[in-house]
């Protein structure tokens, strides 16, 4: 019998876009419930999401995410025919979606999901507010990065 993968007691985190802090920078975080259908929850609830490629866009004042991957779980689907990549609809006060628009249409900010989870027995999306990094951005963060790592080991080391 095939064993199943235990998380963590406590670990309330689905899915983390580790990508998105390379390539944008994240001035502000928005946290956004998510429309799910009876599939996804339960796949998710075995940590089935990947959100490294998905992005939100903002359409009739309403905020969409697309590109998020949910595999479906085999038991969960069988009625159904699952689509892994479809658009879902994100859950916002009107006040931080106007506030979302404008950052879009008029600073030419782009919005990211950073992070799925658990939220008292909610699935929530964490949007960043995000710009984008040129490549020699990319490098400068690379060689701090780099730098703070060796400084720790020079400090541990005496």
């Amino acid at each position: 019998m095939a064993t199943k993968k235990k998380k963590k007691p406590g670990s309330n985190t689905i899915a983390l876009n580790k990508r998105a802090r390379h390539d944008y920078f994240i001035e502000e975080k928005f946290e956004a419930g998510i429309v799910l259908q009876g599939w996804e929850v339960k796949s998710m609830r075995d940590s089935r999401a990947q959100l490294t490629e998905s992005y939100v866009f903002l359409k009739k004042g309403e905020a969409f995410i697309s590109g998020l991957h949910v595999t479906p779980l085999h038991t969960a689907s069988t009625h159904i025919t699952p689509e892994n990549t479809r658009v879902r609809k994100l859950l916002l006060h009107r006040k931080q979606l106007d506030k979302l628009i404008g950052a879009v249409e008029r600073k030419g900010y782009t919005l990211v999901g950073t992070a799925l989870y658990w939220s008292h027995g909610l699935v929530k999306v964490e949007i960043g507010l995000a710009k984008g990094k040129q490549q020699h951005d990319k490098r400068a963060s690379e060689k701090d990065r780099d730098w703070q790592r060796e400084k720790g080991r020079i400090l541990r080391g005496r």
